[in-house]
């Protein structure tokens, strides 16, 4: 696929570093009250009581969206979590428009006769806390002011998200899931599942994802949210009123660049763009000479259309402070919690979550005395490839889902 630019974006980029972005790119890509609500559905966390965070924060009259697909059953026992990575949502499947940016990122899973069968099972997953697509975040307007938190917004951890999907399982009437699943931050997420409510999750499937957040991690997620701070749009937090094309667009743009880089393998990138050129005659410019940075260019402002850019702080900050063993005296102990049947999933080609990761999950379960299953999808697809091989990932899931029906 070509992700050309017009002559005119080129000109009017003349001397100016990619990413080359459209002039109308609004300030915030975060779903707001008013907008189409779509498949959401709502709960509140914080009305009779503050919402308290782990980092001290606090949080009062704070919307939770998710979505739901199929039927709970009578005794309330084929519930299965998913929860979604960084720059996901709760749209797992289903079409685009009507108050949804994108069409669902797990559709090829999840649906009538899929691995995740709606017909079978009762499918939710929730707006991460700090997300921006309908859960309170930076993006959200304070009760108290009616305004954006904006830079006002207090960090949260994995395990803040976990207590607000909580919250919706109990509206639900959901007491314990059949399996709680998800890739990358969604493994986190899950494993936290597993950890803080024990009782409440019969199987968990983290899938390309860690115990801990590796220095490796933390440091390209300090690049990304650089490149953010340093955009002179991002106001210190404070663009939400900024004008189309004046928010901080092109910050966001090169952490998804950056971040899109690390989830790709270096065979997808030479097999799908080798050095070919947008424009010969353009060879010899510092900027916007090959296919690749194109196609960054393209992925950038996909993401700033439909994305916030203090929700991305947030969340990829969430992602550094994961760490399964933090103020349980260490990982063995934490996962010794841990009593329900697991699968954790690796991909070959990841670089940035590598399948040393999750033999590491498998391993500590194990150890601890834990059932544990541990697959390896040979995928060139770097970390994506838990979204992109769903038939692989799908034949382990649903072999657990046997395993765990049979217990």
């Amino acid at each position: 696929m070509t992700h050309d630019r017009s002559d005119t974006a080129r000109s009017a980029g003349a001397g100016r570093p990619a990413p080359r972005l459209a002039s109308d790119l609004p300030a915030t890509g975060a779903w707001l009250p008013g907008h189409p609500v779509g498949n959401r559905r709502f709960v509140q966390v914080g009305v009779d009581r503050a919402f308290g965070l782990e980092g001290g924060g606090v949080l009062r009259e704070a919307p939770v969206a998710y979505e739901t697909w199929g039927t709970l059953s009578a005794t309330a026992d084929n519930a299965v979590l998913v929860c979604h990575a960084l720059t996901g949502d709760s749209h797992v499947t289903g079409d685009l428009g009507h108050g949804h940016p994108t069409p669902g990122w797990w559709r090829d899973l999840v649906g009538p006769g899929r691995v995740l069968d709606t017909d079978r099972f009762f499918v939710v997953c929730v707006n991460v806390l700090g997300g921006c697509q309908g859960t309170v975040g930076p993006a959200t307007p304070d009760p108290e002011t009616g305004r954006p938190y904006a830079s006002r917004f207090p960090p949260v951890t994995i395990r803040d998200m976990v207590r607000t999907q909580a919250r919706v399982a109990d509206d639900l009437g959901v007491q314990r899931w059949k399996l709680a699943i998800g890739g990358s931050m969604g493994g986190m997420q899950v494993l936290e599942w597993a950890v803080m409510f024990p009782d409440r999750v019969a199987a968990i499937a983290p899938l390309a994802s860690t115990l801990a957040a590796s220095p490796w991690q933390i440091g390209w997620s300090a690049v990304g949210r650089s490149a953010i701070a340093l955009d002179p749009g991002w106001r210190g937090g404070e663009y939400y009123d900024a004008a189309p094309g004046e928010g901080p667009a092109r910050g966001l743009a090169i952490a998804r660049a950056v971040a899109q880089i690390t989830y790709r393998s270096d065979e997808v990138f030479s097999d799908r763009f080798g050095r070919d050129v947008v424009d010969p005659s353009h060879l010899y410019g510092l900027w916007d000479s090959f296919q690749v940075e194109s196609y960054l260019d393209y992925h950038g402002e996909k993401l700033v259309r439909r994305f916030d850019a203090n929700s991305y702080l947030v969340l990829n900050r969430a992602m550094d402070l994961h760490d399964l063993g933090r103020g349980r005296g260490g990982l063995a102990r934490a996962v010794a919690r841990i009593s329900a049947d697991v699968l954790t999933v690796a991909i070959s080609s990841d670089t940035l979550y590598p399948p040393h990761q999750q033999s590491d999950i498998h391993d500590a379960v194990s150890a601890a005395g834990g059932s544990s299953t541990f697959a390896v999808i040979d995928s060139p697809h770097g970390h994506d490839g838990f979204l992109l091989e769903t038939d692989a990932v799908g034949a382990a899931v649903r072999d657990q889902l046997e395993r765990v029906e049979n217990r």
